[in-house]
C-alpha cells in the first residue's frame, strides 16, 4: 500500500487529524465522512458517478422502465387511500427516478397525479440543487425535507432504492478465543489507513446483535467479519413511525431473513467501487470511491414490525418487477406493451440485478 502524501487527498487529511497520532476511528465514522463530508464526500461531488460511464450501475441507470413499473405499482397502492397522499423518496441522488415516476403518473393516471405530493428526503443542499434542476417540470408537485422527522405524518408510500446499502456500518469481527465480538476500527500507520481491532464492550451496535445459537457461534472462524448499521435501522424505524397509512418499501441488495451470518462472506460485505470495478482497499482514497455494504433485511423487518407495521412481501427484484409487469399487461395491456423488455430483462436477470436485489414491503 502506497503512502498518501500530505495534502494529496484533503479528506484523508481531515480523517487523519480526527484519528490523531495513536487513536482509532470506528469504520462507521470513516464511511460517513468518505461518503457524506459536506465538501469532499463521494456523494457530494458531481452527479455523474452513476451509470455505464460512472463508477457503478443502478436499476435507475438501466433506463426508465424501473421507474415506470414502480409508478404502476405505487398507483395500485395509492388508489386505496382517500384524499391527498405522498410518495416519499429518500436517497434520490440526482432525481432521475423521481422524474421517471412522476412522468409516468402524469401521463397515465391524471386523477391520482392531481392528489399527489412527491417529497424528497434530502439533507444535502448540493443534491437538492441537482434534483430541482432534473424535476423542474414538476416543480408544483415536488417538495424537499431534510429528514423524515420533518413530516408530521405520511399517508402514501415511503421508499428508498439502493438507499440502505449507503448507510454507514459498524464492521464487527468474531474473537473465537474470547467467544465475543469486537469492532474493526480504522487507524493510521506508516502513511496509510489500517484496520485495527477495537474491544468496546458497551458499544451501541451490540444492541442489534441477534441471539445466535451457540452451535453457530462455536463454528464461526476467528475474525469472521460482518456488519451492523445503527443508522439504517434507525431510519427504517423512524419511517415506520411516520407512516399513518400506506407502504414502506426498500429495494436493495443485502442479507435475507435467514441467510445471515453468511458462510460465503467471511470478510463481510463492505465494498468499494470505482470505474465499474471493485476496489481492493476500501480505506484508500476516502471520498474518491463508492463504499457500500449489504442491507440487513432481517433487522429491518424486525424494526418495522416493532412499530406495528405488517410485513406484506419480501422477495427478489426479479419476482417483484416481473409480477408488476404481468399485472400491468393484464390490467392495462397498452401500457404493458410499451415497456422496454430489454431493460426489464436486465433488471430481472438472475445473474445481474434480479436475484441479488431484494424488495421488502411493509404496510399500515
Amino acid at each position: 500500500m502506497e503512502a498518501v502524501p500530505q495534502g494529496a487527498n484533503p479528506l484523508a487529511d481531515i480523517i487523519r487529524a480526527e484519528i490523531g497520532d495513536s487513536g482509532l476511528m470506528p469504520f462507521a465514522r470513516f464511511m460517513a465522512l468518505a461518503l457524506y463530508h459536506p465538501e469532499f464526500g463521494y456523494y457530494e461531488k458531481d452527479s455523474g458517478k452513476v451509470g455505464r460511464r460512472g463508477d457503478f450501475i443502478t436499476s435507475v441507470s438501466v433506463g426508465a422502465v424501473f421507474g415506470q413499473l414502480l409508478a404502476f405499482r405505487f398507483a395500485q397502492w395509492l388508489a386505496a387511500i382517500d384524499g391527498p397522499f405522498r410518495i416519499v423518496e429518500a436517497g434520490a441522488h440526482d432525481g432521475t427516478l423521481a422524474g421517471d415516476i412522476l412522468h409516468w403518473l402524469a401521463a397515465n393516471d391524471e386523477p391520482l397525479f392531481d392528489r399527489l405530493t412527491y417529497t424528497l428526503i434530502e439533507p444535502s443542499a448540493k443534491r437538492r440543487d441537482w434534483q430541482a434542476k432534473r424535476l423542474a417540470k414538476f416543480a408544483e408537485k415536488v417538495e424537499w425535507r431534510g429528514t423524515i422527522a420533518d413530516i408530521p405524518e405520511i399517508r402514501g408510500v415511503i421508499f428508498g432504492n439502493e438507499l440502505l446499502d449507503a448507510f454507514p456500518v459498524h464492521r464487527i469481527g468474531w474473537d473465537a478465543a474470547k467467544h465475543d465480538w469486537f469492532e474493526w476500527a480504522v487507524g493510521w500507520c506508516d502513511g496509510a489507513f489500517r484496520w485495527e481491532p477495537l474491544d468496546d464492550v458497551g458499544a451501541a451496535w451490540r444492541t442489534l446483535l441477534p441471539v445466535w445459537p451457540s452451535e453457530l457461534l462455536d463454528v464461526l472462524p476467528d475474525q469472521y467479519t460482518t456488519e451492523l448499521s445503527l443508522k439504517a435501522n434507525a431510519w427504517w424505524r423512524a419511517a415506520a413511525d411516520k407512516l399513518a397509512v400506506g407502504k414502506l418499501v426498500a429495494l436493495d441488495y443485502g442479507h435475507g431473513l435467514d441467510d445471515w451470518p453468511a458462510a460465503n462472506q467471511p470478510d463481510g460485505t463492505v465494498r468499494g467501487y470505482r470505474d465499474q470495478k471493485l476496489v481492493d482497499d476500501v480505506l484508500a482514497d476516502p471520498g474518491e470511491q463508492d463504499l457500500t455494504a449489504h442491507a440487513n433485511f432481517g433487522l429491518l423487518k424486525q424494526a418495522g414490525e416493532a412499530a406495528n407495521l405488517r410485513t406484506e412481501q419480501f422477495t427478489s427484484q426479479e419476482r417483484f418487477l416481473n409480477g408488476t409487469f404481468a399485472e400491468m399487461l393484464q390490467l392495462a395491456p397498452a401500457l404493458g406493451q410499451a415497456i422496454d423488455v430489454r431493460q426489464l430483462q436486465t433488471l430481472t436477470h438472475p445473474a445481474q440485478m434480479g436475484r441479488p436485489f431484494r424488495v421488502l414491503v411493509q404496510a399500515r
